[in-house]
């Protein structure tokens, strides 16, 4: 068990305040859910904070593990469930937890918002932690993978909502 790292960045041609708005409208992420397929998807989003100037994000997703190796299949089942929560005490910073409960992974870090130019850089930074003796560095990896393939659709979509396709 060593823990991997991760980082992802997604770009937006779009300022700060319009991609935070983006992030924080619970359709925009039932539409993430809808474009990777999870079996289901339950969305809150609670404005909280001094004059409510953040937001926490509960998303509770239940996701087929279909392609995962047989490996890791033995620990998730056919389907795994795995609890989002973003808390954004700015609309440039926040922190992030990924728990799948029942089982012995999560990941905590941190979530910005940079500004470059008229752009905006979404900047996802991981801890991936998966309890497992022999084989947790094998799975951190490949859940390091599908969160990568999970941002990637969130930036597809990203960009569709921002040209203004809800």
């Amino acid at each position: 068990m060593c823990d991997v790292r991760f980082q992802h960045t997604s770009s937006y041609d779009a300022p700060v305040d319009a991609v935070f708005a983006m992030l924080t409208d619970a359709r925009w992420r039932e539409k993430v859910a809808e474009a990777r397929g999870v079996v289901s998807s339950d969305v809150t989003v609670t404005p909280e904070g001094p004059e409510s100037s953040g937001y926490r994000i509960v998303i509770d997703q239940v996701q087929d593990t279909a392609g995962l190796p047989a490996i890791a299949k033995k620990i998730t089942g056919d389907t795994t469930r795995a609890v989002v929560t973003e808390v954004w005490t700015s609309p440039t910073a926040g922190t992030i937890e990924i728990l799948v409960p029942g089982k012995p992974t999560k990941a905590t870090g941190t979530v910005s918002l940079v500004s470059d130019g008229a752009s905006t850089r979404h900047v996802t930074d991981l801890e991936l932690t998966v309890k497992v003796p022999l084989i947790g560095g094998r799975l951190e990896q490949l859940m390091a993978d599908d969160i990568g393939k999970g941002l990637e659709v969130e930036q597809a979509v990203g960009v569709a909502w921002l040209e203004g396709n809800h």
